[in-house]
Order: C-alpha cells, then structure tokens, then sequence
C-alpha cells in the first residue's frame, strides 16, 4: 500500500481552496512613526524611553492611530459619520463613558533602560507583554541611578510610600556617600564572575540602583492606565519622569484620544458617595479615616470650594 500524502496544516481537508485576496488601500498611507527606526527620549543620566513600533503603524493619510480605534468602535455602533472632526467626537464619547475595548486596538512598543527599583514598580502594570535584560546571561553594565543633593528626598509624614520634599544637605550627601559604597560592589561582582562565580548568583551583590533594560508592549488603554498612576503626583519622581517622557512619545500617535484622556481622566476627578453627601449638605465628612478627610480637603480646594 502506498503512503499517505501529509497535510501541510492541520485540518487541511477543511481549509478552504479560495485564493488568498490582496485587498490594497483605498488612498495614500502615511508611517506614524515617519520612517524612523525609533523615537528616544533620555531620561536621568544613563535611562531612557524609546518608541520602537506601534500598531496600527500605516493609517490613510491626515489620519493618526486614532483611526484605529475609530473603525473597532464602528463595528459595535455601525458605519456612522467618517469626518475626522466627527471621529474626535467618538473618540472623547468612548473614553468618557469608558467603552474601553477600541482602545486596545492600538498596540505601542517600547526599550526602556531604567534602575532596577523603577522597573520592581513598573512591572506591577500586569498588562503588557515584557521582554527583559537577563543578567543570568550576560554581566550587567556598570550603570547605576544617582540622584542629585537636591534630589534626596524626606520622608513624607502622611504617604508612607513617599517623600514630599528635598532633606538637608548634610543627610543627602551620607546618602550618596551609602551609594558610593553600594556601587564599590560592581568591581568585585566583575571579579567574582571572571573567576568563575555564576552570573545568576552573582547578581545577588549588586544594589537596586543598577540599570536594567526592557522591551515592554502593550496596548492603548493599559498604557494610558499606566499613565494615569504614574503621572500622578503622588507616584515615585523617578517613574513619573519615565511616564510623562511615555506620553510625549505616544501624544503624536494619537492626539484625540490623549487630549481625551487629560480631560476626562488624567485631570478630571472622582467623587465618592460620601463626598458628595458632604457637598450638598455642607457637613462634614461621614468618615472618620484622616486620610480621607485630608483626601476631601484637597478636593474642596481645587474646586474652590
């Protein structure tokens, strides 16, 4: 008995015989990215922030990735108007009623060189796809985070997550002096692995000061999610400088939905319940938690009230 031919694919016998169609665009395209291999921004002294490709990266010309967003949503709400003016419209409609779904439909890439304790509070954004340096592989580069006298910030009384102000000069400069000691350790990392420790334990020794690499993609509405936490002035100063260069990167891309997002996200803001029985009764509080009565009070004042 002869042999049996082989698919090519699995379930050939069902795939169907009909040509591939090559359907080409209606008009002239554009690249988003204007043929460039990459849009950098440097960030500290050894950090920084490229755009390295997104998606969609060819859209008709005079339009930008918020195109993209545009035709997802129509398929939901139908063909509806096409004016450019009116898909601004759809765009700030979708954010403000937080129809989030057509904003994943536009996908950012970047290489990210930052300090290890920078990418340890990035990588908690679970949403994106995440290639990083390996240094089980290969010897980390005699890079490390310094920040300036006037950088070394005190402990703030009411955020234990954070400082709020610059300390003295004299405890910044024990400060740097302890990074002084802490970097020391890369010479002896350098040795250990020359002479043969392995570069997965070695690591072991060298202080979250040092830089790390990634490339890190995701999708519009979790990249704008990142954004709207670490562009907060509440975040770490090291993450919003990476975060607001992010959005410098991304704004070209597509301007409605950013503009979108400072007005309806970014500088917008939420009310609790509580708040605003509080508002219109004109009473206190009806909570007893300091922390959100201080919260309260922020947003009294930014209201002018």
């Amino acid at each position: 008995m002869g042999a049996m031919s082989q698919p090519t694919c699995p379930n050939e016998s069902i795939v169907s015989e009909a040509p591939i169609q090559h359907i080409k665009h209606e008009g002239p395209m554009v690249d988003l990215m204007q043929g460039d291999a990459r849009w950098q921004i440097p960030v500290h002294e050894h950090g920084f922030i490229a755009l390295v490709d997104v998606m969609p990266r060819l859209v008709p010309q005079g339009q930008t990735a918020d195109a993209a967003i545009v035709q997802a949503a129509r398929v939901s709400y139908g063909a509806g108007t096409k004016q450019v003016s009116e898909d601004r419209t759809l765009v700030r409609y979708l954010l403000r009623h937080r129809h989030t779904t057509p904003f994943e439909m536009v996908e950012l890439k970047f290489h990210v060189a930052m300090p290890m304790f920078v990418a340890r509070q990035w990588i908690r954004h679970r949403t994106a796809n995440v290639n990083e340096y390996s240094a089980r592989y290969s010897i980390v580069p005699d890079r490390f985070y310094r920040p300036t006298v006037e950088g070394v910030r005190k402990q703030s009384t009411v955020n234990r997550q954070g400082g709020d102000e610059a300390i003295d000069a004299g405890t910044a400069e024990q400060f740097l002096t302890l990074l002084d000691k802490a970097e020391a350790n890369y010479r002896e990392y350098l040795s250990l692995t020359e002479r043969g420790v392995a570069r997965e334990l070695a690591r072991a020794a060298l202080p979250v000061s040092v830089y790390t690499e990634w490339y890190w993609k995701c999708d519009l509405h979790n990249t704008l999610r990142f954004l709207s936490l670490r562009m907060e002035s509440h975040a770490q100063q090291e993450i919003q400088d990476f975060a607001r260069a992010m959005y410098r990167l991304i704004q070209p891309l597509a301007p409605a939905t950013c503009e979108a997002f400072v007005d309806y996200d970014f500088d917008s803001m939420h009310l609790s319940r509580l708040e605003i029985d509080a508002i219109r009764s004109g009473q206190p509080l009806g909570s007893q938690n300091k922390r959100e009565q201080a919260e309260f009070e922020a947003k009294k004042t930014r209201l002018g009230l």
